[in-house]
C-alpha cells in the first residue's frame, strides 16, 4: 500500500478519496480539509479567538490541535458533568493534553458549582440524559464565550456525527432542526458563533490524527449514551458507507447545497422575540431560560449562591459566573 502523494509506505486508506496516505501526507490532508471547511463556510477569520468545547475524546482534542496547527488562537473549556468515573477520566485526559502543550483550559465542575449532575438532572427533569447534557453544555459554553470575549465556539462534530443527525432529522422531517443543521451558526441575539471545523473528516480520520500526533484520548463512549438513537443512525450509515464509500459525504454536503435553505422559514417560524432570563441573565425566549428551569427541577443552584427560584436583584438579572479553574498559560 503506497501513499498517493509520495509513493512511500502508506499507513491509512481513505476510501471515499480512493487513496492511501503516509503519515506526513495524511496529516496534511486533515489540515487541508479543516482549512477548506473553515474557508468554504466562513467559519473563522484570521485573528479570531476560539473557545474549543473539550470532552477528552478524539474529536474535541483533534479539532483543538488542528486549529492550533492552522494558526488560530484557541483555548479550551472542559465541563465535568458528574458522570460516574467517566467524567473524572475525561477531565484528566483534557488537562494532560493542555498541560503538555502549555495551553489554556478552563474547567467547570457541574456538581460542585451548580449543585447537580447530568444523571440526576435528567431524572429530575424527566429528560433523557443526552438531552440534559446537551442543554447544559450549550448554556455553559455560550456563557463562557460571552464572558471571555471569544469570537466563536468550536465543537468536534465530524462528518459521521452530522450525517447521522441529518438522517434522523430527515426521517422525522423536523424542519426547524434541518434549517439549523449547518457547519456554522452565526452570532446574534447574544449567542456566540458556533462552528464545526471537522465536518469534512470522519471519525476514523480524527482517531488516526490523534494516534499519529501522539494524542491520548478517552476511547470509550459515554455510558449515558447507551440507547441513543443517533448511534443507531450511525450504524445504519456505516453499513451503507461500507458498500458505497462517499455516501455520508454526498448525503450531508448534498443537503447543504440543495436543501438546507428550504428550511430557513421553519427556523424563523419557531424563533420568537428574545429577552433576558430573569435568573441568570442569558438570552431566552421565555421569562426563565431552559437551563435555569433544569436547575430548579434538579435542585441545583447558580454559582453565586442564588437558588433557581429566587427573585433577581433590583438592578436586573445577574450574569452567570462560572468560577473557572485555569490550566496552562494565564
Amino acid at each position: 500500500m503506497k501513499c498517493r502523494v509520495c509513493r512511500g509506505p502508506a499507513v491509512i486508506d481513505v476510501r471515499r478519496h480512493n487513496a492511501n496516505f503516509c503519515p506526513e501526507h495524511f496529516l496534511k490532508l486533515c489540515r487541508d480539509q479543516v482549512a477548506k471547511a473553515i474557508e468554504k463556510h466562513s467559519m473563522l477569520e484570521p485573528g479570531d479567538r476560539v473557545l474549543v468545547a473539550v470532552s477528552g475524546g478524539k474529536d474535541s482534542l483533534a479539532v483543538w490541535d488542528i486549529l492550533l496547527e492552522l494558526g488560530y488562537e484557541a483555548d479550551g473549556l472542559y465541563l465535568g458533568l458528574g458522570i460516574d468515573g467517566y467524567s473524572d477520566r475525561s477531565g484528566e485526559v483534557a488537562r494532560r493534553f493542555a498541560d503538555e502543550r502549555g495551553l489554556s483550559l478552563e474547567a467547570v465542575d457541574l456538581p460542585g458549582e451548580y449543585g447537580f449532575d447530568v444523571p440526576d438532572g435528567a431524572r429530575a427533569a424527566r429528560r433523557v440524559p443526552c438531552s440534559a447534557c446537551g442543554l447544559s453544555k450549550r448554556h455553559l459554553f455560550d456563557e463562557a464565550a460571552r464572558r471571555g470575549g471569544y469570537d466563536a465556539v468550536a465543537t468536534g462534530h465530524n462528518l459521521d456525527d452530522e450525517a447521522a443527525v441529518l438522517f434522523g432529522n430527515v426521517l422525522r422531517w423536523q424542519g426547524e432542526y434541518l434549517g439549523r443543521q449547518r457547519p456554522v451558526l452565526h452570532e446574534g441575539d447574544g449567542f456566540p458563533r458556533k462552528v464545526k471545523p471537522l465536518v469534512r473528516l470522519g471519525e476514523r480520520e480524527t482517531a488516526a490524527w490523534c494516534v499519529l500526533r501522539g494524542i491520548d484520548y478517552v476511547v470509550e463512549e459515554c455510558p449515558m449514551a447507551a440507547g441513543n438513537r443517533h448511534l443507531g443512525y450511525k450504524e445504519a450509515l456505516n453499513a451503507i458507507e461500507e458498500r458505497s464509500p462517499g455516501t455520508k459525504h454526498d448525503f450531508y454536503f448534498g443537503f447543504l447545497a440543495r436543501a438546507a435553505d428550504r428550511f430557513a422559514e421553519d427556523v424563523e417560524a419557531e424563533r420568537g422575540p428574545l429577552g433576558t432570563c430573569t435568573r441568570c441573565g442569558s438570552p431566552t425566549g421565555a421569562e426563565v431560560c431552559a437551563f435555569c428551569r433544569l436547575l430548579e427541577r434538579a435542585g441545583g443552584h447558580l454559582p453565586d449562591g442564588r437558588t433557581p427560584g429566587s427573585e433577581p436583584t433590583p438592578d436586573g438579572p445577574v450574569p452567570v459566573a462560572l468560577g473557572p479553574t485555569r490550566q496552562g498559560r494565564p
